[in-house]
């Protein structure tokens, strides 16, 4: 419940505190005396338009702050974990506005934003009046509360979740029918792609060792021809060796005729041919370990370039040909086994549309047995706010063709205020008058379902006196059983019943022409003498005062 307000330089309150209790609290105030001002101020707390207007003349800025003391399963301190923030303790809002229209959020005195302060204050508060817009008039909150109502919610969840379910199951039946479509489309080029790369058999790394391979069997080549090169000189047709061999035979048997005279040529002709012998034999060596093979080079250049071609060819690199190969591999099974999968999943979606169909249809005729009761529990209530002759209803437009994750219903509250009239949404039928007491009644039948911990009724018995404004305080005090209720009134026998009395007045702080709005708690005797005057206007006799004590013992106070 909201159990502090701290409001500064806002319209014409400079300064206030309001400590706030459990039960049913009243705001009560000669007209003018700034009440309105009160519940824009709490607005602009939970998140409502900011506006710098709201700010008091000659201020800078204005400031709000909202505390409130939550139970430790509330919706909120969900909301507050999901976006990251404490949530121990109290739960404080502050809204500063700024003269020039800026303004700044705060929750538990950290930055955050009107979005989150807005959906936080939707949970906390709900404010109700004639011209109301934030809570029960909203269609599309009209089916989460009767399913609060008739104690639905964990129907209507399991309905979701098989919404989502067969959501799940169509979005996956359509991606499998757009991959096979397309794959059937390109089925020639699939297979003849499967084909030419299956018999490639791509390897991830491969262009880089290939490549390298390469290299070093380009330079062996060049090496090896250079080497043949010389043992073809030294051991071909054209080898020196023969004819040296030769001619060393011819000098040695010249040697005897000329003793003395060739023994040096001969022995230097015999070494140099024992040289050329050694190096052909060394030559024939390093060509046996010159590791070359020209047909390991054409092998080699084969595969790099086959490789090279079918990355050009099909746009990718070439290390990712073997990637390319699985995805169109899978791509081909796919279509292969298209029509197969297909049909299973086909079966699914129906699977899945058969039990949330099921379910839908077990929650929508809970639907109408808690909407029967919903009626029955709200027209009980309308004869008391003297409206003996209006009829309310819960009209359900179920639409199985239309279906969505809050089941296959559509519904809407609404109201004939006259019989022989037109039934239609309580926004469009009701007068102000009425739609305030329609509110209270549906409220009070809804009790502490579905509804925020604070329950705010601004001048929900304007046009109304007697009998029924009775009537509407005995309601607001039975609602503050169950949760917090604040009321501005004008009506006496709605102040009779409050647990706290609340008086807004205006007073003069000394500058001339220049007034600011003040809120007191009231004692018993100032409490008799505010009702007095609400009974009587400006003259308060003793007859109003004994008529007010009547009021407020009557009311239970």
């Amino acid at each position: 419940m909201l159990v502090h307000l701290s409001i500064r330089d806002i319209v014409l309150i400079e300064r206030l505190d309001l400590t706030l209790d459990a039960g049913l609290s009243v705001l009560t105030g000669e007209t003018g005396a700034g009440k309105s001002i009160l519940l824009d101020a709490l607005s602009l707390a939970l998140g409502g338009r900011g506006d710098g207007s709201l700010v008091r003349h000659g201020a800078r800025q204005g400031e709000v702050i909202a505390a409130f003391d939550l139970d430790t399963d509330h919706p909120a301190r969900r909301l507050l974990a999901d976006n990251g923030f404490d949530d121990d303790g109290d739960l404080v809002l502050r809204r500063v506005q700024n003269a020039d229209g800026r303004t700044r959020v705060f929750v538990n005195d950290r930055p955050s934003s009107v979005g989150l302060m807005r959906q936080l204050g939707l949970s906390l508060v709900e404010i109700h009046g004639q011209h109301d817009d934030r809570a029960l008039v909203e269609s599309d909150s009209h089916r989460m509360l009767l399913d609060e109502f008739g104690g639905l919610q964990a129907d209507a969840a399991a309905v979701g979740r098989l919404y989502g379910e067969w959501r799940g199951s169509r979005d996956a039946l359509a991606k499998h029918r757009a991959k096979v479509e397309a794959a059937a489309r390109e089925a020639d080029f699939l297979r003849s792609a499967v084909d030419e790369l299956s018999d490639l058999q791509p390897i991830a790394g491969e262009e880089e060792e290939l490549a390298e391979r390469r290299q070093v069997m380009m330079r062996s080549e060049k090496i090896a021809t250079d080497v043949n090169d010389a043992n073809e000189e030294l051991s071909g047709s054209a080898s020196p060796i023969p004819g040296l061999a030769n001619l060393l035979k011819r000098l040695d048997r010249k040697r005897d005729e000329l003793p003395g005279l060739l023994d040096e040529a001969i022995d230097r002709l015999d070494v140099a041919l024992d040289a050329l012998s050694e190096a052909q034999t060394s030559l024939e060596v390093a060509l046996r370990n010159l590791e070359f093979d020209p047909r390991a080079l054409e092998s080699t250049e084969e595969r790099l370039f086959a490789l090279r071609a079918a990355g050009r060819k099909y746009n990718v690199a070439v290390n990712d040909l073997p990637e390319l190969t699985a995805r169109m591999i899978g791509d081909l099974a796919d279509l292969d086994a298209g029509e197969e999968r297909l049909v299973a999943l086909e079966a699914e979606v129906e699977a899945a549309r058969d039990r949330f169909d099921a379910a839908a249809a077990a929650l929508s005729e809970k639907r109408a047995t808690a909407a029967r009761m919903l009626e029955a529990a709200v027209m009980a209530e309308l004869p008391d706010l003297k409206l003996e002759r209006a009829s309310f209803m819960v009209t359900i437009d179920t639409d199985a063709g239309r279906p969505d994750a809050s089941g296959i219903d559509t519904v809407e509250f609404h109201v004939r205020t006259n019989p022989g009239t037109r039934a239609g949404p309580m926004m469009k039928v009701a007068s102000g008058g009425e739609l305030s007491r329609f509110l209270l009644a549906l409220k009070v039948a809804l009790a502490d379902r579905g509804s925020a911990p604070t329950l705010v009724f601004d001048e929900i018995d304007t046009g109304v006196g007697g009998a029924v404004a009775d009537a509407i305080g005995r309601r607001l005090k039975r609602l503050a059983g169950s949760v917090q209720v604040l009321a501005v009134t004008h009506a006496p026998q709605v102040a009779a019943r409050a647990t706290t009395h609340l008086l807004i007045s205006k007073s003069d702080v000394g500058e001339e022409d220049r007034v600011a709005t003040r809120v007191a708690t009231i004692d018993p005797e100032g409490r008799r003498e505010e009702i007095a005057r609400m009974l009587a206007g400006e003259s308060v006799t003793e007859e109003a005062r004994a008529a007010a004590a009547r009021l407020i013992g009557a009311g239970g106070a």
